[in-house]
């Protein structure tokens, strides 16, 4: 079975590496979609954070990592994706998530949405406070794969 696994990654966080390794181990193929959005400003590229995804996920099994813009119901059609995987941090994050999981069933009942939570230990870290900790200075190791962590600095120092 093939999933898909959306988000901006903006940047990739530990909690996204750790959804990204327990996905994988329940699905034959996680298709990790990086989304545009033309109504946000990331601080990566496209190019940038697909590329960050594919360092990650060179050594697990089963991940793919490809974009997309529209509908994510789409999308998942394309790959014939039967599941999307998205991850739970907070009741703030499964109130959206619940919505948006609704919404993807009316687009397309024949998709299933399934929340992962997060591990404790990256149940604070989202990609909005990593940036906010590396635009201070601050120490943010542990919060993002070491891969990545030098191109975080770059764009702020």
């Amino acid at each position: 079975m093939t999933a898909i696994y959306p988000g901006s990654f903006d940047p990739t966080t530990s909690g996204h590496v750790d959804i990204i390794k327990r996905a994988a181990n329940i699905v034959e193929t996680l298709v990790v979609a990086v989304l545009v959005n033309p109504q946000k400003k990331p601080l990566f590229s496209l190019e940038e954070r697909m590329h960050h995804l594919k360092l990650i996920a060179k050594d697990i099994k089963g991940v793919k990592v490809a974009s997309f813009d529209g509908l994510l119901v789409d999308f998942a059609k394309e790959y014939n994706a039967k599941l999307i995987i998205r991850g739970l941090r907070a009741l703030t994050d499964f109130e959206y998530e619940f919505q948006m999981a609704l919404t993807n069933r009316k687009l397309n009942p024949n998709i299933e949405t399934v929340f992962i939570p997060t591990s404790l230990q990256h149940l604070f870290i989202s990609s909005s406070v990593v940036k906010e900790v590396a635009a201070l200075g601050g120490d943010f190791t542990g919060m993002i794969p070491q891969e990545i962590a030098e191109d975080l600095n770059s764009k702020f120092h």
